[in-house]
């Protein structure tokens, strides 16, 4: 293995762990207005149980975003450039819905009022669904192509992002990412909320897994090769999986499930997009490849040492956070008052 093959490979592990623990933030802000619905105060305590389920790891999670797309700027310049300039708008409209989000989970306990509270709430919901959703559409588009000249420069418009198999690619994600915050509430909650959270976790695991089945099917009918083939049946056996632990109430089992659910798609997206990182649709002569897009071997191996030193660290810090806010959260452990953030809410 090269050093470019291996920094294809840590790209596609720090996208997909950025869906595996995002993709529960995600869920959890996009299931908000719906669990959290009821008269006041019960509504706004039903709220804040369900932001202090994500509110000690969100931020850490989204620093796999950070780093992901770090290493693709270092490691692959010309991958970052192409479909960055390309897919402009709608990563841009990801980067208003992050930015969104920040500021209304950290703002939404500093003032204590309704409308401020749900102003904030709309914040959170706009930055949730929007990366869900377009997160999908982005990955989708690399995988079918977008259309390159020979200097590699998108030369389309907005609407060649928005093919069938795209929107099935963000419908895919934002399915996914409700089923699988749904589960993630189902072993970080107990009481009424838990129970409510797992029937809704039942009915939302089947459309997602027929979104990923299908999307699954069309990636590696139309751009697989032949060990993909292990990822798309990981994938819909845990689709299933999931569907039949969700409807058990077995909210450990269905949680474990999802996320190799969401594992197995970044596997079959990532596998099969290598080693042509952005096909010209246009000509393929045209075609972003890695040896085209790589940068030279003195910086892959720069990179390559620091993060042997840096990475055990912050997976080391991580995994911590985690043990450390392990325990479930019930509306017995939110107090009345609303004048603090969401992290010392608890």
């Amino acid at each position: 293995m090269t050093l470019t093959d291996l920094w294809f490979v840590v790209v596609a592990v720090l996208f997909t762990g950025y869906f595996v623990l995002e993709g529960f933030d995600f869920g959890v802000g996009m299931l908000m207005p719906l669990l959290g619905r009821g008269k006041m105060p019960e509504a706004d305590i039903k709220r804040r149980v369900l932001l202090n389920t994500i509110g000690p790891v969100w931020d850490g999670n989204e620093v796999w975003l950070i780093t992901g797309a770090g290493a693709m700027f270092a490691a692959f310049p010309g991958w970052y450039a192409t479909t960055f300039s390309a897919m402009y708008f709608p990563l841009l409209l990801i980067l208003v819905g992050l930015i969104a989000r920040v500021v209304a989970i950290e703002w939404r306990g500093k003032i204590n009022d309704p409308r401020w509270r749900r102003l904030c709430d709309a914040g959170i919901g706009l930055g949730s669904w929007l990366p869900a959703i377009l997160w999908g559409v982005a990955f989708a588009n690399m995988l079918r192509g977008l259309p390159l000249n020979a200097d590699y420069q998108f030369t389309g418009s907005f609407a060649d992002l928005l093919s069938p198999y795209a929107l099935l690619g963000g419908a895919t994600t934002c399915l996914l990412f409700l089923a699988h915050g749904a589960l993630f509430l189902g072993i970080k909650t107990s009481g009424d909320i838990q129970s409510q959270v797992m029937r809704i976790a039942a009915w939302l695991s089947v459309p997602a897994g027929v979104a990923v089945a299908a999307f699954l099917l069309w990636t590696q009918l139309s751009y697989g090769t032949g060990w993909t083939w292990v990822a798309v049946g990981a994938g819909l056996a845990t689709a299933a999986a999931t569907i039949g632990a969700a409807f058990a109430r077995r909210d450990g089992l269905g949680f474990a499930a999802s996320v190799v659910t969401v594992i197995a798609l970044g596997v079959s997206i990532f596998g099969s997009m290598y080693p042509v990182l952005v096909p010209s649709t246009t000509d393929h002569a045209h075609d972003l490849t890695t040896s085209v897009a790589t940068s030279s071997h003195y910086t892959l191996t720069v990179m390559s040492w620091a993060t042997l030193v840096v990475l055990p660290v912050v997976l080391g810090y991580q995994a911590w956070t985690y043990w450390v806010f392990r325990k479930r959260i019930s509306m017995s452990h939110i107090p009345p008052s609303i004048g603090l953030p969401v992290r010392e809410q608890v």
